[in-house]
């Protein structure tokens, strides 16, 4: 069997035809920098995603510390977060000069366990960061009960779920913090950037107010000297998206919704083309939330030979990332999470995004069937 001699690659990057026109009205206006557009591509976002009290920001990991910051954290405490993730999600921890304390997943998906993070509080946690991996929401009602109970915050890291749904709520409007990823290769691109949601409008004010410098913008109105009038009340950082980059993702937002379903029309051949299958066991989804389906997961039996054996078939797998804690800056290695250490073993991921169409998971399955 033959695939062609492109590679289908397991990441791609969405630009929407016309993208060139949305941007060039940017160029032309010389107005590139934060300004109407990118209110103009908050409002959508939240219209057309159910996000609430949305800011958008130069990135992702942007989003994150600043979470962290309007929470508080600091030296001396503690933040809980699964180890499955992208290493932003604990460098922030970090660079707050707090402890990242990591929480074992469920290994079925590769979501932080609600047990897990319950056995993990001390009265030193500030913070609890969970993480949809691969798109899938998390336990949020479980972990939301345990962060009542012990009145901590929880940021949610849902850079791989955007548009992803929660018992009929979009992720993004559920808890007080919701960090998005607008990089190059996530579902919405705008180049570089991220969004905070938030959970009250004075929430909002202080986030639109730390993301440019501690100052209040829209209401710090130039003097007749020619500098704005401000008086920084709290640390702010230069964070704020620009109306070039929020064009881009104006642009990108057409079809979204559309695109969205495509994947899970992907992710639905793939479950009843692969379930069962030797060697397969597809990750384990319930049906009261939908996933977004940035990636598409599986636990393999010799993993290294799937990978090869799909490479030598001209598909793309791969383990996207493994268990942060393994890197020095976090200290040594967690012991005690032992589903980590099973899903470290097995997790895989096939293409699933924007130009992956019905034919090409047809030819992606076909290659999985040959064996490995």
């Amino acid at each position: 069997m033959t695939l062609g001699k492109a590679m289908i690659r397991i990441y791609n990057t969405f630009i929407e035809p016309q993208a060139p026109d949305f941007v060039q009205q940017v160029l032309q206006s010389s107005f590139i920098s934060e300004g109407t557009v990118v209110k103009d591509f908050e409002r959508q976002l939240e219209k057309d995603l159910g996000l609430t009290n949305c800011v958008t920001l130069n990135s992702g990991t942007s989003a994150l510390h600043l979470a962290l910051v309007m929470i508080g954290v600091q030296q001396g405490d503690e933040v809980i977060l699964p180890a499955q993730t992208f290493v932003a999600t604990g460098l922030v921890v970090v660079q707050q000069l707090a402890q990242p304390v990591f929480a074992d997943i469920d290994y079925g998906n590769g979501n932080v366990s609600p047990q897990s993070i319950r056995a993990k509080v001390t009265p030193r946690t500030k913070a609890i960061i969970v993480v949809h991996w691969a798109g899938y929401p998390c336990d949020m009602d479980e972990i939301l009960q345990i962060a009542g109970e012990f009145h901590i915050p929880v940021i949610e890291d849902a850079a791989h779920a955007l548009g992803a749904v929660y018992k009929g709520r979009a992720i993004g409007s559920i808890s007080p913090f919701t960090c998005f990823s607008f990089q190059a290769i996530k579902h919405l691109t705008t180049g570089d950037g991220g969004a905070l949601c938030l959970a009250s409008v004075d929430l909002k004010k202080e986030a639109l107010s730390r993301r440019w410098f501690g100052i209040d913008r829209e209401h710090a109105l130039p003097t007749e000297e020619g500098e704005r009038a401000y008086n920084i009340q709290c640390l702010g950082f230069k964070y704020h998206l620009n109306n070039y980059a929020a064009a881009l993702g104006l642009a990108n937002m057409q079809g979204i919704a559309a695109r969205l379903e495509g994947r899970r029309k992907v992710a639905a051949f793939y479950d009843q083309q692969l379930d069962a299958f030797p060697g397969i066991n597809r990750f384990n989804y319930s049906a009261d939330r939908k996933s977004a389906y940035w990636l598409y997961g599986l636990h393999v039996e010799r993993r290294r030979d799937f990978i090869r054996a799909l490479r030598s078939r001209g598909v793309e797998a791969s383990v996207i990332h493994q268990r942060i804690d393994r890197n020095t800056i976090f200290g040594q290695i967690r012991k005690d999470l032992t589903n980590q250490e099973s899903f470290d073993h097995t997790q895989v991921h096939i293409p699933i995004h924007d130009a992956i169409d019905l034919p090409t998971a047809e030819k992606i399955v076909a290659s999985i069937k040959m064996g490995w």
